[in-house]
């Protein structure tokens, strides 16, 4: 069983888009049963819409779709932007991007939205690899403050392919047990496996990334890693859903094993 742990839907500024049929369609093709679904930045940046947006798409998929809060740190009613979130749209993570809201992954601000995701017991998803914005190191000063919160970075934690990024993530991971990293766009696969080897299976979660990047190749990241089945299955769904606190699910992925 598969849980894809980071897809986009709506329309983005950028003129990326994706729609749940579309979403659902590609993730029939792929076996995949169910995704952790965020908002774009839309053209308007108005997150508050755009939750609202993606709480009415998925609502007619809760059994195969489910969706994270997007806030943005920088305006002055962004904890009750995401207690809304949670409460009344029924979305389950939040996710932030430094990049795309333009703030630094370690700043104080952030401490409101992280009271918040410790109160609900939530994960928070960090858009990581960003030069001085959201490198691993700033992601694991944020995770050093809030050890009660799993804090889930996007991309393996990094995204520069000099090396110095991967080291930077697996001290982070070594000094913080509350952080973890998806798949998507990890461009060297032994990373994923040695990940694995250090940390064991449950840290480690299958994301794609779409529509940046393809399913079709990014589930491959975990099919193929030359882990065994145990790790594997925790990386393709029981990570996600112990962290999201799917309990039926769960039992359904324990009656597969």
């Amino acid at each position: 069983m598969s849980f894809d742990f980071r897809v986009f839907l709506g329309e983005s500024y950028d003129g990326t888009s994706q729609t749940a049929d579309e979403l659902l369609r590609r993730m029939d093709a792929l076996s995949i049963e169910m995704a952790l679904t965020c908002s774009f930045r839309p053209l308007s940046y108005d997150l508050d819409q755009a939750n609202r947006n993606l709480a009415e798409k998925i609502k007619e998929h809760t059994d195969r779709l489910i969706g994270a809060v997007r806030v943005d740190p920088w305006q002055p009613d962004a904890a009750v932007s995401l207690r809304e979130g949670l409460e009344k749209l029924g979305l389950c993570a939040l996710y932030l991007s430094p990049w795309e809201e333009n703030f630094r992954a370690d700043i104080e601000r952030l401490d409101k939205l992280m009271e918040v995701a410790a109160q609900f017991k939530i994960p928070v998803l960090v858009a990581t690899g960003f030069p001085c914005l959201s490198e691993a190191l700033q992601v694991r000063t944020l995770a050093s403050r809030w050890p009660d919160v799993p804090v889930v970075m996007t991309n393996g934690g990094q995204i520069n392919i000099s090396g110095l990024g991967q080291a930077d993530v697996t001290l982070a991971m070594q000094q913080q047990c509350n952080l973890y990293i998806d798949t998507a766009g990890i461009y060297r696969q032994d990373f994923i496996e040695e990940t694995v080897e250090e940390f064991g299976g449950d840290r480690v979660l299958f994301a794609s990334g779409s529509p940046y990047f393809d399913q079709r190749y990014e589930i491959k990241r975990v099919q193929l890693a030359k882990v065994n089945e145990n790790k594997r299955r925790a990386m393709s769904s029981g990570n996600a859903c112990r962290l999201l606190n799917l309990d039926y699910y769960l039992d359904v992925s324990e009656k597969v094993k």
